[in-house]
């Protein structure tokens, strides 16, 4: 009689401790963008290029961390690359008043094609290393130490950006004049206050927290230049910040879940599941598409909890 082996998927060899460090990892490129987004679409501007400049972040990062061997520099020419390519937005969106759609699509495919050519010397080559902070004992407590106490800075900083975030949104006199050029502009420029310098910081603020979260994923995250390294994120980031009804705190929630997606899909195809590999890398995708299609069911709260005057040009002799 013909026996066929049977092939058991062994899930005990993923090891919980180190899948829950690897979703704060995985997680960290999507909070960054997603925080800058949602002050971005609070000043009442929709800049939908946020996939190009995470990109654009990661190669400015990669190649000045290359050519300075430091990792830390390499961050912040991530963040200043990112941050130039979203203020040529803010210039053709605040200024030449073009559709802002339209303008943050042609950003993404002028950050895609502007990444490649950029980063195609710095193919092959490994960045620095970035130090990771030290927790002296409490590193060597077991799964705990692991799972919170081993990370590098940009774990610990992105979830430390959320709450100044939501501090500075809620508490603060500025953050409370954003909030009101985002509701409704013509009412805050009627009280005098500068509608367009304040989307234009918006807008910095926006593509410097997008090119930290690129600089992430190609100095941490995959520690090499690829073209297209990005894969998605930034609209990952755009969908969580629907699916947060942009509040802060929920951002943290969302990245959680897509970044828990996207590394159990990668433990899953290393237990050997016997799912289609092809299924498992779209999951986290299927996952936004599901989530935005049940937040647009319900029309009047989504609504209800974005700003008024998003994606509205502001004009001041309107």
């Amino acid at each position: 009689m013909d026996q066929r082996a049977v092939e058991i998927v062994d899930l005990s060899a993923i090891n919980p401790a180190v899948l829950i460090a690897a979703i704060m990892v995985a997680a960290v490129p999507i909070i960054l963008a997603a925080v800058g987004e949602l002050v971005v679409e609070k000043a009442g501007v929709l800049n939908l290029g946020v996939e190009g400049m995470m990109i654009m972040g990661a190669v400015c990062g990669f190649a000045t961390a290359i050519e300075t061997q430091n990792a830390a520099l390499g961050f912040v020419g991530g963040a200043f690359g990112a941050m130039m390519l979203s203020l040529v937005f803010g210039l053709l969106t605040q200024f030449m008043m073009t559709n802002q759609v339209a303008t943050g699509l042609a950003l993404t495919l002028f950050g895609l094609g502007l990444s490649s050519l950029i980063g195609h010397s710095y193919v092959g080559k490994l960045p620095p290393d970035l130090e990771k902070i030290s927790f002296g004992p409490l590193a060597d407590l077991p799964a705990v130490g692991r799972m919170f106490f081993q990370h590098d800075t940009l774990v610990y900083l992105s979830i430390l950006i959320v709450g100044l975030v939501w501090a500075f949104l809620k508490f603060s006199r500025m953050g409370l004049i954003l909030r009101a050029v985002g509701e409704s502009h013509d009412a805050a420029h009627a009280l005098g206050y500068r509608v367009i310098p304040i989307r234009l910081l918006a807008i910095m603020f926006g593509g410097a927290m997008a090119g930290l979260g690129g600089a992430y994923i190609a100095l941490i995250r995959v520690p090499q230049w690829t073209d297209g390294i990005t894969a998605g994120a930034g609209w990952i980031a755009l969908a969580i910040v629907v699916f947060s009804s942009w509040k802060p705190w929920r951002i943290l929630l969302g990245a959680y879940i897509f970044g828990g997606i996207t590394v159990l899909q990668l433990n899953l195809q290393a237990a050997g599941v016997r799912i289609p590999v092809e299924y498992l890398s779209m999951s986290p995708y299927l996952l936004t598409i599901l989530v935005l299609v049940i937040m647009s069911a319900d029309r009047k709260r989504a609504a209800l909890a974005a700003p008024a005057s998003l994606g509205q040009i502001f004009h001041t002799t309107r």
